[in-house]
């Protein structure tokens, strides 16, 4: 009998050594610039995160699921006039920082700044953005999770809508849905010397004012400096828990983000 329990025992133990751990879990409340709510997190890590943003970032970023964050019910501002970037924000890789009171990036390949509080289905998103390269490449998107990047280098997979300005070597100014290489994109080809400002290249070391907007559920409209450049009507909106983030992207070159500023409209 004593043997039989002693076996029993050993076998409860190496069942138990079998069962795969929980990953910890990750809590990021309300940013510090507004006032802050309790929340329930149900994040899970999968990468260690990053330093604090404006110091030296060495370790991966990073990849989390936050769906306790709060929904933008007021109009949010977000002018990173600070020196930590505090817990509204999802850096997805080290080459984030903040610089001189703006959210600069150089090298991201497509690794987003998420912003953790969640999207509206309806809502208008304005920033500045200023390029520090001829190459143009200023990069943003809309209602997407809030975590993901690419699984490889083309940004084939994304789960927003993206809006590229002066992408591919400054040539061209796109609204994507899901995939910026997809042949569905609205794309407007960059002439230089155009009198037409949807059609002028980005130039360096200007700072441009962008609005993306869906107001109707699913038509998503982009207008730089008062021009608007493209209006999609999406016949599957991008709704729901998997579309509820704004986001800041980059593949190469210097650029700084500032002056964030999300309204939401009614449903």
């Amino acid at each position: 009998m004593a043997l039989v329990l002693r076996n029993l025992a050993l076998g409860a133990v190496l069942a138990a050594g079998c069962l795969p751990a929980d990953p910890p879990g990750f809590r990021r409340d309300a940013g510090g610039h507004v006032k802050r709510t309790p929340r329930t997190t149900s994040a899970a890590v999968k990468r260690k995160a990053p330093a604090a943003a404006g110091s030296a970032l060495s370790e991966p970023a990073i990849l989390r699921q936050d769906a306790g964050a709060r929904l933008v019910s007021e109009a949010l501002n977000e002018d990173f006039n600070r020196t930590d970037l505090g817990p509204d924000w999802n850096l997805t890789s080290a080459a984030w920082k903040l610089d001189d009171g703006r959210l600069c990036v150089k090298g991201a390949k497509n690794h987003p700044a998420w912003f953790v509080p969640r999207l509206p289905k309806n809502a208008r998103i304005e920033f500045d953005v200023t390029g520090g390269s001829p190459d143009g490449d200023l990069k943003a998107e809309a209602w997407g999770d809030g975590h993901s990047v690419p699984s490889g280098t083309t940004y084939n997979d994304a789960t927003s809508y993206i809006v590229v300005l002066g992408g591919w070597k400054n040539r061209f100014n796109v609204l994507a849905r899901l995939n910026e290489h997809a042949q569905s994109r609205l794309e407007l080809r960059l002439v230089p010397g155009s009198e037409d400002p949807r059609l002028e290249p980005i130039v360096e070391g200007r700072t441009y004012h962008v609005e993306i907007e869906r107001g109707d559920g699913h038509t998503v409209r982009v207008t730089v400096d008062d021009a608007l450049l493209h209006e999609l009507d999406d016949p599957a909106p991008l709704v729901g828990p998997d579309h509820e983030h704004f986001a800041f992207n980059d593949w190469d070159v210097p650029v700084c983000f500032d002056d964030l500023l999300i309204t939401p409209y009614p449903d």
